[in-house]
């Protein structure tokens, strides 16, 4: 299983560099369903009804974009280019990421996959289509994708008892931000970096700490650290400051005030208010209840001390930027 695990994992990141080093349409296209068909395995490697379907689901979903992609780029290469083409085209690279308003089927499939396949999902995969999105000029349909990401991303959260669902609500409204980049320079780099960085260690506890819903973080055998790690990668999801997860926000403010795009901003930030909301929503009331527990355990404190250095790093990090 784990030499099967290697050998997708491994074809997934080829998938991505030949996308990223690629110079022409075909061989992009053809990196990213290389990509594509590594990871619907990874998806069915545990055998079950829920995973079958999820992995059937991304399968399709990928498969039309493909489908769409693959035909604007063999027009564009017999020279029919013009407008529309490019926006048929941008659509196509959305429906792969799955940003708004093409959307509803990610949180169908992070519900149901592993902690593991959610962590690539939502870092690696999203990488081989914002360099695609990077290279198309810039159109309306990517504003509206991008007011659509932020705000249905945060609207959906709000309701979710599923940690794995409000991970993917998450993941809907951090490619909003995201995406606002491609339209100035690739900063989208760094927000994505230090946005996987997040996760990856978001992920990771909730996995270790066998966390799937909201009611199992209220167990009073959770230890304090263990309840301190939670507030403070919740906050630093959400964007509050001064946690890092703020940093990659305000890069985002500051690019687009110098675009002059005030009116996004402040759509932007007031959805981001409600994406905080439903992360402290679950922080609250995990802190007003008490534990049995008080001492701070070597492999918590591990995770606390990571966490502590992350967020210490702002000061500096903003000074360099």
């Amino acid at each position: 299983m784990m030499k099967t695990k290697l050998t997708f994992y491994m074809i997934i990141i080829t998938g991505t560099l030949i996308t990223i080093s690629s110079e022409n349409w075909l061989s992009m296209w053809m990196g990213m369903e290389v990509n594509m068909m590594s990871f619907v395995p990874l998806i069915n490697l545990s055998p079950s009804k829920s995973s079958a379907e999820a992995s059937m689901i991304y399968f399709l979903t990928q498969s039309i974009s493909s489908i769409i992609m693959l035909s604007i780029i063999m027009l564009i290469m017999m020279s029919y280019k013009n407008h529309i083409m490019f926006m048929i085209l941008t659509m196509s690279i959305m429906i792969k990421l799955g940003s708004a308003p093409f959307h509803m089927w990610i949180p169908k499939i992070m519900n149901v996959m592993s902690w593991n396949n959610n962590i690539i999902f939502m870092t690696w995969q999203k990488i081989s289509p914002l360099y695609l999105l990077n290279m198309i000029e810039w159109n309306y349909l990517m504003n509206i994708s991008i007011i659509l990401s932020v705000m249905l991303g945060s609207y959906g959260g709000l309701y979710q008892t599923s940690m794995r669902k409000i991970m993917a609500y998450s993941s809907i409204s951090h490619l909003g931000w995201i995406m606002s980049l491609n339209k100035l320079k690739d900063c989208w780099v760094i927000y994505l970096t230090i946005y996987s960085l997040m996760v990856i260690i978001m992920c990771n506890y909730l996995m270790n700490s066998d966390l799937l819903y909201i009611n199992q973080m209220f167990n009073v055998n959770m230890s304090n650290s263990q309840k301190m790690n939670i507030v403070i990668m919740m906050m630093s999801l959400g964007g509050m400051p001064p946690m890092l997860g703020f940093l990659p926000k305000w890069m985002v403010i500051e690019e687009l005030m110098n675009n002059k795009s005030f009116v996004m901003i402040m759509f932007m930030v007031m959805m981001s208010m409600l994406t905080l909301f439903f992360y402290m929503r679950m922080t609250i009331k995990l802190m007003m209840f008490q534990t049995m527990i008080n001492k701070w355990d070597k492999y918590n404190m591990e995770y606390s001390m990571i966490m502590f250095i992350m967020n210490l790093m702002l000061p500096i990090s903003v000074t360099m930027y």
